[in-house]
């Protein structure tokens, strides 16, 4: 019978501290795994410390951590061959709580080497209880002549030490599971667990003799080491079935923090929601969380993969995770790091930056607005496709060699550019400075390149560069850029027309004597008569143009102030901004389609009752032309798709009896 060395009372500082672990500190059972296995690597660890301090000489093996399920007796154990405890240790460590093994091993061989340890076999250890009825300890000391001990435990404040004929070193812990918590004796659980929380622990995990842990932690690598297969590999495996990301960030600093990671920027989905974080937390490879939110900064969190740090304190409640200062320097990091990889890849591949842009600038934009320091890093690499068609601006690619067929001479080829036949893009400051002798200080943006297309035409075929600000974020993204280059206006191009866009039409101001108004207010009272609409407001100009018959018959304007009013008011009320009643019609004096309207609907003004069937006609053309105007800005509803259609078929139907008689 063994020798009972001790029993007693845990010395803790409450009453029993089982149901404050059961209850509050711990919200997750499944827990009490990771917890115990990062003891079992936390003294595997231990004794390399000893071995490179000398302290220890004999023959440390493999290491490795063995699970073992035994559904008869309903108990799951976890062993490690590592440094194992004596009965004094198993006294100081497990009987009295507020004790951590860890900080006084670290504080010991701090200078012995490198390693890291994970667990505190203290608290930790005590999570065991959450899914245990008996907890069991059985332990050898590494020690030379250390006795080895059981220490049992049924969950109460009551304990038992004996002395144990345990002959290997080590340290093996046996729960004794509670009926409610069986599931943890069915080795597809104990996987799953060891999979999502211990992966890549440094040391081989094995259930039955399987290894189940991929145990290399590539962000713990040298990036030297690192191939672009392995990162796209690790990105597959932590997300499954996503599209490949688009370029990484390695973080890998250990002053003033401690902090390793890989972060990858992934296409993004319109329908992201910038809000939650996907990158997984860790600590000295243990699994911590799927939420990184506080930990890194706001416009970061559609990034994925993995932050590991030791210096993040855990078990803390959020708000005092986004006060710590360290917290706040390892984000500011974490910021920088990205900025540099950014702006590393618009000096060297150009090319590569623009393709992914996309994608980046959502990311870049959405830091700019929330970081002013991350601000100030990427202000120069912010980019916007432009109409206009730039020379590439692309760093030179190296030339590369070939032998040609002749023998050994070798000549240089110049690889074709793709960029060369792609898009333009330019930054906000070569765009000020190629249009300031045009129009300075003004930038003309459009937010939608289907339905701003005519607008948009109207600017290029009169040499004025056209920014695309069609991303989700710019909308707001404008307001920020006004602020940045107060001096600039912008304006989108439906707002209001340039007057490079408009050619005085000397015509349009000649008085008929007939009716003594000019051909524009006789234009302007047909389209307010025919429309009706007393908050729209029609004016007439003639478009410039080589080609009138090229340019629409009327446009619809959309001022700029009026417009962004009603966005923000829609966005208070997180309501879809309807389009604005008041807005404006600008008919073009100079199209053959507005011309012949005028001859059409001669005397109709005038008239005091009854209208002509040409009048009818006239009056039909001035809704076709307002609504095939609005179709550049919105589409129809119902009501008015099939209004449409109708006064489409009347009036093509009273063109063609015009033109059969």
């Amino acid at each position: 019978m063994a020798t009972i060395l001790e029993q007693g009372n845990i010395s803790i500082h409450t009453e029993n501290i089982f149901p404050i672990i059961k209850k509050w500190l711990y919200s997750d059972h499944e827990i009490f795994l990771r917890e115990l296995i990062s003891n079992a690597v936390d003294a595997i660890q231990k004794l390399k410390m000893v071995s490179y301090a000398g302290e220890f000489s004999g023959e440390a093996g493999e290491p490795e951590i063995q699970i073992t399920l035994d559904k008869d007796k309903k108990t799951l154990s976890v062993s490690d061959n590592g440094i194992g405890m004596t009965a004094e240790e198993v006294k100081k460590y497990l009987n009295q709580v507020a004790f951590s093994s860890a900080e006084e091993f670290v504080e010991k061989y701090k200078n012995s080497t490198d390693q890291q340890i994970i667990g505190h076999f203290g608290l930790g250890f005590y999570s065991s209880f959450m899914v245990a009825a008996r907890v069991e300890v059985d332990t050898l000391s590494y020690r030379e002549g250390a006795q080895a001990v059981h220490w049992s435990c049924d969950g109460s404040t009551e304990f038992s030490l004996e002395e144990s004929d345990r002959a290997q070193r080590g340290t093996t812990v046996t729960l004794t599971l509670q009926e409610e918590e069986l599931e943890y004796l069915e080795p597809y659980r104990i996987k799953q667990l060891v999979k999502t929380y211990c992966d890549f622990m440094p040391v081989p995990i094995k259930l039955d003799g399987e290894q189940i842990n991929r145990q290399k932690a590539p962000w713990k690598e040298s990036p030297n080491n690192l191939t672009k297969e392995d990162y796209l590999e690790f990105y597959r495996y932590l997300y499954p079935f996503q599209e490949e990301p688009l370029l990484w960030v390695h973080l890998n600093t250990d002053y003033p923090f401690v902090v390793n990671g890989i972060l990858y920027f992934p296409k993004l989905k319109p329908d992201v929601d910038v809000t939650k974080g996907q990158i997984k937390l860790f600590c000295n490879q243990v699994f911590v969380s799927d939420n990184c939110e506080e930990v890194i900064p706001r416009f970061l969190l559609p990034l994925r993969g993995v932050i590991d740090s030791v210096d993040i304190p855990l078990n803390v409640s959020r708000s005092f995770l986004q006060n710590d200062r360290t917290v706040r320097r390892i984000a500011d990091y974490i910021a920088k790091k990205v900025g540099d990889r950014l702006k590393e890849l618009y000096r060297d591949n150009r090319e590569e930056y623009v393709r992914c842009w996309q994608d980046l600038g959502t990311f870049v934009k959405f830091g700019s607005i929330n970081d002013d320091k991350f601000k100030k890093q990427v202000e120069d690499i912010l980019i916007y496709r432009s109409t206009a068609e730039l020379k590439p601006t692309t760093t030179e690619t190296p030339a590369v060699e070939v032998q040609s067929e002749e023998g050994d001479a070798w000549q240089t080829v110049s690889p074709a550019s793709e960029a060369s036949s792609g898009p333009s893009y330019t930054t906000i400051k070569e765009y000020l400075e190629r249009n300031q002798s045009r129009h300075e200080n003004r930038v003309f943006y459009c937010t939608d390149e289907v339905t701003q297309a005519t607008y948009v035409e109207l600017h290029k075929k009169q040499g004025l560069e056209v920014l695309f600000m069609d991303s989700f974020i710019d909308t707001h993204f404008i307001s920020f850029l006004e602020r940045e280059y107060s001096e600039v206006k912008f304006s989108r191009v439906d707002s209001d027309l340039d007057d490079t866009l408009i050619e005085k039409d000397q015509a349009a101001d000649i008085v008929d004597p007939k009716t003594n108004q000019t051909r524009g207010e006789q234009l302007k009272e047909l389209f307010q008569k025919a429309l009706n609409r007393p908050k729209l407001i029609i004016r007439t100009e003639s478009l410039k143009s080589d080609d009138p018959k090229g340019t629409p018959p009327a446009i619809v304007l959309l001022p700029e102030a009026l417009r962004r009013l009603q966005e923000m008011n829609a966005l208070m009320q997180q309501q879809l901004a309807q389009f604005p009643e008041e807005h404006v019609l600008l008919v073009n004096t100079a199209h053959p389609l507005i011309q012949n309207l005028i001859n059409l609907s001669q005397g109709s003004i005038i008239q005091a009752e009854g209208q002509s069937a040409s009048n009818e006609l006239a009056d039909m053309i001035c809704q076709h032309v307002y609504d095939l105007a609005l179709m550049s800005q919105k589409g129809f509803d119902a009501e008015g798709m099939k209004a449409f259609v109708e006064r489409s078929n009347q009036v093509l139907t009273r063109l063609t009896e015009q033109a059969t008689h």
